[in-house]
């Protein structure tokens, strides 16, 4: 280690790295000659992170004051600044990613480009460290670090006032290279001989070993000799710090047996971590491969324990539930418990993602085992009720069967789209080509930025799906919503796609016998098929409309390119042939003493009870309103771009909380 033969103290977490961190520092104080940017990369469980944490840590003011800083080399020592912006892209969509960016700077941009614009057009640089660009979004196989690359870190690179360093893994990090001029980057690759650190292996698997920082007291721990000795080949053997962290827990694990001057037990590789581990318990690696599978095709944070035995079996097509069962000694070096406070559920997942890696590559068939899985997952739902299935099932299935290539089969459930969680299912279908999914997905897709935004919960959610089959033309996906168990605030009606509804309003029409027939009245433009021109009394009935939707207008110019649309208010029923001079409207005082009231803004509406004061329903729309108004008996008509509706207010039900 260069900081050790110059009489400097290493880095106490990273041990190492002096020439990478020099590369850093430069880079954060802006030294003459230092790039712009600076990329991060090597193969998974190079000690890419490890690097990173290490350097935030002298960027990090708090840190810096537990940091022997005066006895470190300082070349490897950033200034002293006010500490990088540092979005990290865990479980993200690259989009998540730019506006924790915009928030962090306080930006005014309402679009992404516009981030990147008002980024460019600050008057001093700005600093940006990205992390795990490997473990960036809530799906593992949609492909979001590519994502994140090619539409956050590529732009940001060629942004003249932002300094980016980016932990990348190579493929896209030598693509995102390839497109700045020449000085602005610079690559530090971990794999290469330049950035090599054998000595920091060594001081890892010193301290990895070492009694006072948790190892059990054994023959090869307490003797400092012996642990320098064995520390020093397990480093010289290992080549990365993942390695080196593997081979160390395995020994520790089980130790029985093991001879420290026999090397042949030290893996060279994470493959060779895993077999050799298997081979010194006496157990067929493939078994221990077999095991973990299940935990390395997992999504988020990791898999619930009770599921493991069930999916190991399905992974290797026979019962391995007693493998599982005894199994944690042999499994135990690679595996991470997580505690989660959702029920106090243990989660488990692979202790680094380079033995997924491993794992998966080891896979006869990928796509052939999350298919699998994916049926041993859908086999373990209650009933196939998704209110009673797992959280990890209802929430993760959808990407373990967008890697089995079965996502498009799976999206004709209302019930999954209500209970799954957004954010992943969503990710999913956009993993899909469009013209592979079905309507009901495509109407999902064209929700789905509603439910993320809001992030409101099953009930709301199922609410807003309703109107939305209905406004897609698929009302049997509505009647399906009402059946899954849940109190909708609202029953919608009916929808017309008719473009350009400028004003709506409630009005009803008398009959020689029998009660009135209730009506809609849409003001459209001229053109529209079906619409009657405007007359003296369509004139009237139009400046009415505009009253009620709250529009201002200019009054002749206005009418004269207007028509008129009369629909069934409670029926799906267009009534073309009616005359609008017959249509009556509420009055003023058949208004103020209705039940419910109706309040207004740009992308949502609001209906109240009058009597309570509050919101028994609140529907968002993800194109702005262009009219509304209430029927006195809670009929609710709105327009947007893509046309207009009629829900049917139940005053009972829950609010929707925008």
């Amino acid at each position: 280690m260069t900081g050790a033969t110059e009489n400097y103290a290493p880095h106490p977490h990273i041990g190492g790295r002096t020439a990478a961190l020099r590369v850093l520092a430069a880079w954060r104080g802006a030294r003459p000659g230092a790039p712009r940017v600076v990329l991060v990369t090597g193969s998974s469980g190079s000690g890419r992170s490890r690097l990173l944490t290490g350097f935030l840590m002298l960027c990090e003011p708090e840190f810096r004051k537990q940091l022997p800083l005066d006895a470190m080399d300082p070349s490897t020592v950033p200034p002293e600044l006010p500490p990088p912006a540092v979005p990290a892209p865990d479980g993200l969509t690259g989009a998540q990613v730019l506006w924790l960016l915009a928030d962090h700077y306080e930006l005014d941009a309402t679009s992404t480009q516009g981030v990147f614009a008002e980024l460019a057009a600050l008057d001093e640089a700005v600093t940006v460290v990205v992390p795990d660009v490997d473990r960036a979004g809530p799906v593992r196989a949609a492909g979001e670090p590519a994502r994140l690359v090619r539409e956050v870190l590529a732009p940001l690179a060629a942004t003249g006032t932002v300094r980016l360093l980016a932990e990348v893994p190579r493929p896209p990090a030598v693509e995102l290279a390839a497109g700045l001029a020449p000085g602005t980057v610079q690559i530090i690759d971990l794999d290469e001989p330049e950035w090599a650190d054998p000595d920091g292996l060594v001081l890892h698997a010193q301290a990895a070993l070492n009694p006072e920082f948790g190892a059990p007291e054994l023959p090869f721990t307490v003797d400092p000799a012996a642990r320098l000795a064995l520390a020093a080949a397990i480093g010289r053997r290992a080549g990365s710090p993942l390695v080196v962290q593997l081979a160390v827990q395995g020994l520790l694990t089980a130790p029985d047996g093991f001879d420290p001057a026999d090397e042949r037990w030290l893996p060279t590789s994470v493959g060779e971590a895993l077999d050799l581990h298997a081979a010194r318990l006496g157990a067929d690696p493939q078994t221990l491969r077999l095991m973990l599978a299940p935990l390395a095709l997992a999504e988020a944070d990791g898999m619930p324990v009770h599921l493991w035995a069930r999916l190991a079996s399905a992974v290797a097509e026979q019962d391995m539930s007693q493998a599982i069962a005894g199994g944690m000694l042999l499994a135990g070096p690679f595996v991470q418990p997580e505690g989660q406070q959702d029920g106090g559920r243990t989660l488990l997942r692979l202790l680094h993602p380079a033995l997924g890696d491993e794992i998966r590559a080891g896979l006869p068939n990928v796509r052939a085992t999350q298919t699998r899985i994916a049926m041993a997952l859908l086999e373990a739902v209650p009933e196939q009720d998704w209110s009673k299935a797992d959280p990890y099932i209802r929430d993760h299935i959808a990407g373990h069967t967008l890697e089995a290539g079965l996502l498009p089969q799976l999206l004709t459930d209302p019930g999954l789209f209500v209970h799954a969680d957004p954010v992943p299912l969503r990710a999913a279908i956009e993993a899909v080509p469009v013209r592979a999914l079905g309507a009901p997905a495509c109407t999902y897709l064209r929700t789905a930025p509603l439910l993320t935004r809001t992030q409101v919960p099953a009930a709301l959610r199922a609410a807003l799906l309703e109107t939305a089959f209905v406004e897609d033309g698929l009302p049997e996906y509505a009647d399906a919503v009402h059946r899954l168990g849940f109190e909708l605030p609202w029953r919608t009606l009916w929808s017309l796609p008719v473009a350009g509804v400028s004003a709506v309003t409630v009005g009803s029409i008398p009959r020689a016998e029998g009660p009135a027939t209730p009506v809609a009245v849409l003001v459209v433009p001229a053109d529209t098929p079906g619409a009657r021109p405007v007359g003296a009394t369509g004139e009237a009935e139009v400046n009415a409309a505009a009253d009620e939707s709250g529009e201002t207008r200019e009054a002749d110019e206005t009418t004269r390119r207007c028509a008129v649309l009369v629909h069934d208010l409670v029926q799906p029923h267009p009534l073309g042939d009616i005359d609008p001079g017959r249509i009556l409207r509420p009055s003023e005082d058949e208004r103020a003493v209705a039940p419910l009231g109706l309040s207004r803004g740009a992308d949502y509406l609001r209906v109240w009870d009058r009597a309570s004061g509050e919101v028994v329903a609140a529907l968002i729309s993800d194109t702005p309103f262009t009219a509304a108004d209430l029927s006195p008996d809670g009929v609710l008509l709105v327009a947007t771009e893509r046309g207009a509706k009629a829900l049917h207010i139940r005053p009972a039900a829950s609010a929707i909380a925008s």
